[in-house]
């Protein structure tokens, strides 16, 4: 079934729609957005940024006043306002985006709140733990505000907390926990978290909304995975191939879900970018070895054959799902 645009443009072409009336027409049609879902649009965009920099604002004030404020000031402040945003996140409750911009700054107020019991007693904690308990306490918050904003940020600071952990904690001569291997882990974190988050997309209003969101996951996945397939080909001794067939596996996955299951034309784009890289990685280190000219040429004529094929392609992927 086309899309509400896709029909409008196609009697605009035919000429059953006025060109001078085609902006009204996909006004309409409900293409374009009218004057309450601009206003609604940036009420919603400005609250967002208020809470944001107001609590940004509540950080960078303590850093520029540390000496001049009290350990009991510093607490006091802090407490008041994060308590002030609890509140307000409480009474206009989560569904509302006033109630969602008090939990995002209830968030961010929360990492303020640990770094500034780290710097006035000194624990001695790792930076890790920072992330790893800012992570954990906002977990009930992140799961009754339905924010794709909220659980994005929450799955950065499990990421911060790993590679964090990583690098205090390095193993053996760095061997156990080589930064490959933190790859690995960040590959297999994010990639769980993409399957949930689509999963719970899947369940209608009550799951986790918005495209935008879940292809942060994807993109930051795929980015994962192509690093580690570039460091298999690029290794110096020989290539692994035990560890390209899982970038295969991950492609096969991509194209099962995301052109059989559901159609997503960026996942999609994304693996095609991603194979043109890491095929022309494999051709460098199977030709370019001997240092011919011809071998340069013939890398680029693939790329650019496989660039083509690959546009190609995804013009049929979206023409099929305008349908």
């Amino acid at each position: 079934m086309s899309a509400p645009r896709d029909i409008v443009v196609d009697w605009a072409e035919r000429g059953h729609i006025r060109s001078e009336d085609l902006p009204k027409a996909l006004a309409v049609a409900g293409v374009t957005p009218d004057s309450r879902a601009w206003i609604r649009f940036l009420a919603t965009l400005l609250l967002s940024l208020g809470a944001l920099l107001i609590a940004t604002g509540v950080i960078f004030f303590f850093a520029y006043n540390w000496n001049a404020i009290g350990r009991f000031g510093k607490f006091g402040l802090l407490e008041g306002i994060f308590v002030a945003a609890a509140v307000a996140a409480w009474f206009y409750g989560p569904a509302k985006p006033a109630g969602q911009a008090a939990l995002l700054a209830a968030t961010l107020l929360t990492g303020a709140l640990l770094a500034l019991v780290g710097q006035t007693y000194q624990t001695g904690a790792d930076t890790y733990q920072l992330f790893a308990w800012w992570a954990a306490l906002i977990v009930p918050w992140v799961g009754v505000s339905r924010l794709p904003a909220l659980w994005l940020i929450w799955i950065a600071l499990l990421n911060l907390a790993i590679a964090m952990y990583f690098r205090a904690f390095p193993g053996l001569l760095g061997v156990v926990f080589s930064g490959e291997s933190l790859l690995w882990v960040l590959f297999a974190v994010n990639g769980v978290a993409s399957v949930i988050w689509e999963l719970a997309a899947r369940r209608g209003p009550q799951g986790p909304q918005g495209r935008w969101s879940a292809r942060v996951l994807i993109g930051a996945t795929g980015s994962m995975i192509t690093i580690l397939a570039l460091a298999a080909i690029l290794d110096r001794t020989n290539v692994e191939y035990l560890r390209l067939l899982v970038y295969v596996a991950w492609l096969g996955t991509m194209y099962a879900c995301y052109r059989r299951i559901s159609i997503d034309l960026f996942a999609l784009a994304g693996s095609v970018l991603s194979t043109v890289i890491v095929v022309a990685a494999l051709l460098g280190k199977l030709m370019l070895d001997s240092a011919e000219a011809s071998g340069f040429l013939f890398i680029g004529l693939v790329v650019i054959a496989m660039s083509a094929t690959g546009a190609w392609w995804l013009r049929r992927v979206a023409a099929e799902a305008d349908r």
